[in-house]
């Protein structure tokens, strides 16, 4: 039997793959834990970026809804239970997350793929809200997700209309960082992971957090929130590299420290 989540870990870089080619990575409650635990075990052997990606033709297809355990009576414990807990802990790390988006991703597949810190997506994939379709509403974070990126009214027309956005309608609205042509997905996301995990990763890890931040507090807030953490990455050997290599003309060995 096929593992459902493919795990690797090369020059700091995890890298997790949905695997269920044949339900278009579509997320089960055994997947969703799967990538919980695999994730975890990445943390605690010291990755210092994470790649996320899908097999074969689709980067996910949102909850598999022939899946009976996960799809119970009440939906909202469904979420609860086995979403939330994953996407509360991406958006936790301390380390920077990318994705790759193969192909399409639909339903909580759009809130997985827009869940990184910077997303990748070939020129022939999709984004689609398609929770209106079935009588539903978005959720595991893709309201939040789509809306602080890229506006009300875009939110709006892809929650209520259900429509596929194209790659390039995607990184016009402000929800995807990069579009490439199909075959060269995997370099260029893993070239962004692999420079990340080469970086000062305790200022990564602030930066993250601290954009996140910003989304909901005032200016002065944020100000502390920066000040804050520069007074920590100030302290930082990274910090002490970064002004030596800077003085001597030379490329920064940053070490995550």
């Amino acid at each position: 039997m096929s593992e459902i989540v493919l795990s690797t870990l090369d020059d700091g870089v995890l890298t997790l793959a949905l695997n269920r080619p044949e339900r278009l990575n579509a997320l089960s409650t055994g997947l969703l834990a799967d990538l919980t635990r695999k994730l975890d075990e990445g943390v605690r052997a010291g990755v210092r970026a994470v790649l996320i990606t899908g097999t074969g033709r689709a980067f996910c297809s949102g909850a598999d809804l022939a899946d009976s355990e996960g799809i119970g009576a009440d939906l909202g414990e469904t979420l609860a239970t086995y979403y939330h807990p994953l996407f509360l802990r991406l958006a936790g790390l301390d380390i920077p997350v990318v994705s790759a988006i193969n192909g399409p991703a639909v339903g909580a597949g759009v809130a997985l793929a827009l869940a990184a810190d910077i997303v990748v997506m070939a020129r022939s994939a999709y984004l689609q809200l398609g929770f209106v379709n079935i009588g539903l509403v978005p959720d595991a974070g893709a309201t939040w997700l789509v809306a602080k990126s890229a506006g009300r009214a875009k939110a709006l027309e892809l929650a209520l209309l259900g429509e596929p956005m194209s790659a390039q309608e995607a990184q016009d609205a402000g929800l995807v960082a990069r579009v490439t042509d199909d075959e060269r997905l995997g370099e260029t996301a893993r070239g962004l992971a692999l420079k990340l995990a080469q970086g000062p990763t305790r200022a990564i890890g602030m930066i993250r957090k601290q954009v996140a931040a910003a989304l909901n507090h005032s200016l002065s807030e944020t100000m502390g929130i920066e000040a804050a953490n520069q007074a920590a990455a100030g302290h930082s050997a990274d910090f002490q590299e970064g002004v030596a290599a800077f003085l001597e003309k030379r490329v920064p060995r940053f070490q995550g420290d």
